[in-house]
């Protein structure tokens, strides 16, 4: 008698239909232009054809290796969120070397993930009165921005400087929060000296 563990239940499968918005991990955000049987090797194949407007490329994704090719459905605005708020969080900057956190960095781009490409862009963001970034710096930041961007820009129908600007706004917010909540505590003293001087 052989005792075997209850298997767990598969992912949903996702379904995609010509017009979808999709995301692809190394690509970003494409559109589904049509699914089509293709003859390979004496086999039918069912593939996806996303295409990719601003580099103008086109991909074909057998449909049965959709999931594990990362291949996914735009967020919705509830699912992206989270990646909204961690752009409102505390950078955190590993001390490393830059070619290893490069390396992390653009693993997490390339993941497809908007959380992990939030963490990009958060943790490289660069505000007023902040050091320069380097060039390899810029240049992961723009890809990440960009990424993210373009997923938010899918999500609210308007174009991708709106949705740039967006983030931007939450990324300063988030950056100005997290320098506020120091210096309150060392003008305490200087506000109760500043309250005994007499009125001119």
């Amino acid at each position: 008698m052989s005792s075997s563990s209850p298997k767990p239940p598969p992912a949903p499968k996702q379904e995609f239909k010509t017009g979808d918005y999709v995301v692809y991990p190394t690509h970003g955000v494409g559109t589904v232009q049509g699914i089509r049987t293709v003859e390979a090797a004496g086999y039918s194949l069912q593939v996806i054809e996303v295409t990719f407007e601003e580099n103008r490329m086109k991909l074909s994704v057998p449909v049965n290796k959709a999931s594990s090719s990362g291949l996914r459905k735009l967020c919705t605005t509830e699912s992206f969120q989270p990646a909204m708020d961690t752009l409102k969080g505390r950078a955190r900057i590993k001390r490393t070397m830059w070619s290893r956190r490069a390396q992390e960095y653009e693993a997490k781009i390339n993941s497809g993930d908007p959380v992990q490409i939030a963490e990009v862009v958060r943790d490289l963001f660069r505000n007023a009165g902040q050091p320069d970034q380097s060039f390899s710096e810029r240049q992961i930041y723009e890809l990440a921005l960009d990424r993210l961007a373009a997923e938010a820009a899918a999500i609210d129908r308007c174009d991708k400087a709106t949705a740039i600007e967006k983030l931007m706004v939450v990324l300063r917010s988030g950056a100005a929060g997290s320098r506020e909540a120091a210096p309150k505590e060392t003008s305490a003293p200087a506000a109760a000296a500043e309250a005994q001087l007499p009125p001119e």
